[in-house]
């Protein structure tokens, strides 16, 4: 793939951006969302190491199509080799990787991935800089961080990834502590006056007027969603709620390319949130399976799944010689249901 999303971030304009949400930024989600004004979209948060060693985590974990570009991949990751070797699967596929170093689950943290990567800043250089030193440009490789208690300390991580030849930084400008409180503003502009890298604001835009007001005040080059594009997949085109239009478009998408039903339902869950009125809401939500959700799709919104263009999905053919195959990473995959290795982790990053 041949965007170059550094270019893109020199525009002068605000670059929208889909977040990495574990379960929810998937091929559907992400095809749903560049058809409201979406110009990159992350994948999930995946487990290099698992990646790497199991070929049902990499089915169950990357799927694409020749339209779903720009794509940035992001990995969690603590060793040299699962990073390189995972980047290198997945580079003809995508426009780039990306290092999780902000995901502050307790998991995460007691494995030695996300926000606990903070800690190690020469461990984060060396990631990055060895899958730089072997992907070529156009190719990105960047990182998702949070903000430390030590702005200073932030500074010079933001610095030594920039030494590291990192060629963009997302910053969630909370710290791992921090939950629902607004974001950091004044230390996210402390860090765009000290770093040269093009910087992704990440936090609070829950509308495409805050993300333009986090935009304008932070000087970053782009704006990335979590939970308000979750919520309004048309956020960026200006809708203050999701329209029908969308529920419309999502039907027609995972009719084109199943997904499984509790996926599909959450999505819609959180789509309809702020347009179904609550007794109805509560009841929607209580729904256990497909037929029962698109009956009353169809008998309150008058909406139904249409026949679609098929979507061609991309045959990814992962180099053998990057497989390193381990019986206990293979046994995590053997299980299908919602309980696997990954199925379980949800993203409280947004």
């Amino acid at each position: 793939m041949t965007t170059d999303v550094v270019e893109m971030l020199k525009e002068p304009r605000m670059i929208k951006i889909c977040a990495p949400m574990v379960r929810y930024s998937k091929l559907q989600f992400r095809t749903l969302v560049r058809r409201y004004g979406c110009d990159i979209c992350f994948t999930p948060m995946i487990l290099a190491d698992s990646f790497v060693q199991s070929s049902k985590a990499r089915d169950n974990e990357f799927t694409t199509h020749e339209k779903d570009q720009p794509l940035i991949v992001q990995f969690a990751a603590k060793t040299v080799n699962d990073f390189v070797d995972a980047s290198e699967m997945v580079a003809p596929y995508c426009n780039g990787v990306d290092l999780n170093c902000g995901c502050p689950q307790r998991w995460a943290m007691q494995e030695g991935y996300g926000a606990d990567l903070l800690r190690k800043p020469e461990l984060v250089k060396d990631l990055v800089y060895q899958v730089r030193n072997r992907i070529p440009r156009p190719f990105t490789v960047s990182a998702k961080i949070r903000l430390l208690k030590d702005i200073r300390q932030t500074i010079t991580l933001c610095q030594t990834l920039e030494k590291a030849d990192a060629s963009f930084l997302t910053i969630h400008a909370r710290t791992p502590e921090m939950r629902n409180e607004p974001i950091d503003l004044d230390k996210l502009k402390l860090l765009r006056d000290h770093v040269q890298l093009p910087l992704v604001a990440n936090g609070d835009a829950k509308s495409l007027e805050s993300a333009e007001s986090l935009f304008k005040e932070s000087g970053c080059e782009g704006v990335m969603s979590a939970r308000g594009i979750l919520t309004n997949p048309a956020l960026f085109s200006g809708h203050s709620a999701t329209p029908l239009a969308c529920v419309q478009d999502w039907l027609d998408i995972t009719s084109t390319v199943p997904i499984e039903f509790q996926c599909f339902h959450h999505h819609l869950v959180f789509m309809l949130e702020k347009i179904l009125p609550r007794t109805e809401r509560l009841l929607f939500n209580s729904l256990q399976n497909k037929s029962s959700v698109l009956e009353f799709l169809d008998s309150y919104y008058n909406i139904k799944p249409n026949a679609s263009d098929s979507m061609e999905l991309t045959r990814c053919n992962f180099s053998a010689s990057r497989v390193r195959c381990k019986e206990k990473y293979i046994n995590c995959w053997e299980d299908d249901s919602s309980t696997n290795f990954l199925g379980c982790i949800f993203n409280t990053d947004l």
